[in-house]
């Protein structure tokens, strides 16, 4: 089982991410603009995702893939962005799902840490966020250490976490 830290949703949070191999960011292709830490992560890079959106090679779709390199803007070197589909339309099994398809792809490309922040929308509550993450992701990801990026109420949900 992995290492897992806790980091709030923010630059700061993303600042203090160093040591980690990959950043994995989950966006949807009705993401406009980009929520949370995909947003904080496209103003870092002076808005290099929100063209790639725009240009049309990576559009937030199911199981749309793209890598993208940080160029020391963030203290990750390597980005992972994952198409959810679309957010409103997200449920439990759709969460669980991409999770395991992230922990799968971040394990095959070798990466033994990653930061993550665990996608909200559609019906999906933070009990059921916990959860696909515990059951998804968790078991896919071969790599060491997990950084979470998520506020104060998703912390106490974690097992063993107080916030």
């Amino acid at each position: 089982m992995s290492q897992t830290t806790t980091h709030d949703i923010g630059m700061e949070g993303l600042d203090s991410l160093g040591g980690v191999d990959a950043l994995c960011l989950f966006v949807a292709e009705d993401d406009r603009p980009l929520p949370a830490t995909a947003g904080y992560v496209d103003w870092r890079l002076c808005g290099v995702l929100s063209r790639v959106l725009k240009g049309g090679f990576f559009s937030g779709a199911k199981d749309d893939w793209l890598l993208l390199p940080s160029d020391g803007k963030l203290e990750v070197p390597r980005i992972f962005v994952v198409g959810l589909g679309a957010r409103r339309q997200l449920d439990a099994e759709g969460l669980r799902e991409a999770l395991a398809g992230a922990g799968t792809v971040l394990s095959r490309a070798k990466v033994a840490s990653v930061a993550l922040e665990i996608p909200a929308g559609g019906s999906v509550d933070d009990a059921a966020r916990v959860e696909g993450f515990q059951k998804g992701f968790v078991p896919a990801f071969k790599g060491g250490r997990v950084a979470l990026l998520m506020d104060k109420a998703l912390v106490r949900l974690l097992p063993g976490r107080k916030g």
